[in-house]
């Protein structure tokens, strides 16, 4: 057999090559049972040794390649060229056998020719039509013709052989074409989500840029505003109302430094090397008491839900903005109470944040913090789009939803792996 280099680069090849193997075993027992039962049903005298053998040495190299390939996880464009070529050269030595070309078994060479044109390189399809070509025309010169004294009856039989093989060829293409285009269909909705996580990564990064060049911007009309809360709260004759003002203003210019100084320091970069490992229960309520310092007068509630002790978890500081960012919009929605519940099983954990507010709009529910960014009279949406983009980078997912009983919740769900 010539050796034909292919370089295709799809990854298919295992897939088509396991579904090649298996169609064929459908072949070969259909082929198995037409020469068995030719000679008595048909009285059509075969050599049933020959074919019998033929069929034989098929069905073993079908066993072998089927046993090489149960474990692999690839597959070279050669190894179903190599399949389709002895696929060829079996049907060919069979239709030699009985009557060559005259035999309506001979338009079985069409479906490896259709097969590797599905998937193949065009110089390996090239080689299958070349073999299926030459074979159909060597079987028209050499072969071994049938006893068929009654031309009358011969020619229904033959008609009936050309239906028999049209509807098998028929069956075998149009299973294989389905099972491609729907493989088609797949890899196609994969790259298009994958574009769209890209262009969702790109305008991240983007914002991210941004960011780290206005938090350095922010530094000195930062420390220009806290000289001044601190000179004016030693001004004489201030109120105590006016000065407690004064002294909130002052806590939360503190923590705007405080943020902006650990910013490079949270990006996350030695999570892994040098983050110690904190109960999930202890993270959660340090990061709504770290919530509470920049919004002194919202008010929430911390539940918790599984069983003791709380897993140790990597504080990643991802998740701990997402959950600032979720706090951050339901302090906005609502002025009552903030429902923080938090649970963990061996799956995973959960954490829901949930309001007493209007709810999500419908556009917010369809394609908050994918598509767009879902503007809102206290914001621009902005910080939905990042918090779903850090929890999906950790293999979380977050649901947004409405309940009926009122309110909004959103649901942040994390696997046992990204803990």
């Amino acid at each position: 057999m010539p050796i034909i280099a292919c370089n295709d680069p799809a990854s298919e090849h295992l897939a088509h090559l396991r579904r090649l193997i298996s169609s064929r075993w459908l072949a070969l027992l259909t082929l198995a049972g037409l020469v068995s039962l030719s000679p008595t049903l048909l009285d059509i005298p075969l050599p049933q040794g020959p074919m019998g053998a033929i069929l034989g040495i098929a069905a073993l190299i079908n066993i072998i390649t089927a046993w090489r390939i149960k474990n692999a996880v690839s597959a070279t464009p050669y190894d179903l060229l190599s399949q389709l070529l002895l696929d060829v050269i079996a049907l060919s030595a069979l239709c030699f056998f009985s009557g060559g070309a005259t035999n309506p078994l001979i338009s079985m060479l069409l479906p490896p020719v259709a097969i590797a044109a599905l998937t193949l390189p065009v110089r390996c399809v090239a080689a299958v039509g070349a073999l299926a070509l030459a074979a159909y025309s060597l079987l028209m010169l050499y072969y071994v013709p049938l006893p068929m004294p009654d031309a009358s009856r011969a020619t229904r039989l033959h008609l009936i052989g050309m239906w028999l093989t049209f509807a098998v060829s028929a069956l075998m293409i149009a299973w294989f074409v389905v099972r491609m285009t729907r493989l088609i269909r797949e890899r196609d909705a994969e790259l298009a989500a994958a574009r769209e996580q890209a262009l969702r990564d790109e305008r991240i990064l983007a914002i991210g840029t941004l960011a780290a060049g206005a938090a350095h911007e922010l530094g000195t009309p930062l420390g220009t505003m806290a000289l001044l809360a601190g000179e004016l709260i030693n001004e004489p004759g201030l109120s105590t109302a006016v000065r407690d003002d004064l002294l909130l203003m002052r806590q939360q210019i503190q923590v705007c430094k405080s943020i902006i100084t650990g910013l490079s320091h949270r990006a996350g970069a030695d999570r892994l090397e040098n983050s110690p490992l904190q109960a999930l229960d202890r993270w959660v309520d340090s990061i709504r008491q770290h919530w509470h310092a920049s919004r002194p007068h919202a008010e929430s509630q911390l539940t918790l839900s599984g069983e003791s002790p709380a897993p140790q978890i990597i504080a990643d500081p991802r998740i701990e903005q997402a959950l600032l960012n979720l706090l951050n919009n339901a302090a906005n929605a609502s002025q009552k109470s903030i429902n923080l519940a938090v649970g963990w099983n061996a799956a995973g954990c959960f954490i829901e944040v949930r309001d007493q507010g209007p709810g999500f709009p419908p556009d917010v529910l369809q394609h908050g913090g994918t598509a767009t960014f879902p503007a809102h009279p206290q914001g621009s949406g902005i910080g939905l789009v990042l918090t779903r983009s850090a929890i999906e980078q950790l293999g979380g997912k977050l649901t947004l939803s409405n309940p009926n009983t009122g309110g909004a919740l959103a649901r942040i769900d994390l696997p046992q792996a990204s803990l």
